[in-house]
């Protein structure tokens, strides 16, 4: 069940959001009424979604917006009055931050959490694909360290270390990077 946290003082506004959302199938939402208790949920959960209704008690709410956006893959929406969101509207889309200004029609709203839950899937797929590439970087770094020391230390050609490795891991079916990883430790038992 994907998971929504919605930061608002107003128990009327709570019901309207919580209503909305249940449509969307965030059928129980976490509640915060303040700034520094989203925070403290933001840190212990992961959310989907952040809906934000400015103002806070303890913050306008930008701030926490901003800073959500920052630390965790959610997508966030800042509910404030719409002369209000005009003047901010452009800093905070910046960060990543949807928003919209008040009043606003049901319809926009499941619309503007549709947008912020599509924008934390596509960072939760580019964030996957960004860890394969660095763990492809560090195989590749891992390679080139064996062959250097392969090069170094047992006098082997540059050639010569590449077949090597390519062979040990074919014929053992391991990665490069796991042969690689068993040569270097040779070389520190040496």
């Amino acid at each position: 069940m994907p998971k929504a946290l919605i930061v608002s003082a107003g128990n009327n506004a709570n019901e309207y959001l919580a209503k909305h959302m249940a449509e969307l199938g965030y059928t129980r939402p976490v509640m915060a009424a303040s700034g520094g208790e989203a925070r403290r949920q933001i840190d212990t959960k992961d959310f989907e979604v952040i809906i934000i209704n400015a103002p806070l008690p303890d913050e306008f709410g930008h701030e926490l917006g901003t800073d959500t956006v920052t630390k965790t893959d959610a997508g966030v929406i800042l509910l404030t009055k719409a002369a209000t969101a005009d003047q901010i509207a452009d800093k905070l889309q910046a960060f990543g931050v949807l928003v919209l200004g008040k009043p606003f029609t049901g319809a926009q709203f499941r619309q503007a959490v549709q947008i912020a839950a599509s924008n934390n899937k596509r960072l939760a797929v580019l964030r996957t694909e960004n860890a394969k590439l660095l763990d492809k970087i560090a195989q590749l770094r891992l390679v080139d360290r064996a062959k250097c020391y392969l090069i170094e230390k047992k006098h082997y050609t540059e050639t010569e270390a590449h077949r090597l490795i390519e062979k040990l891991a074919m014929d053992t079916r391991r990665s490069r990077g796991d042969v690689a990883r068993e040569i270097l430790d040779e070389e520190d038992e040496e």
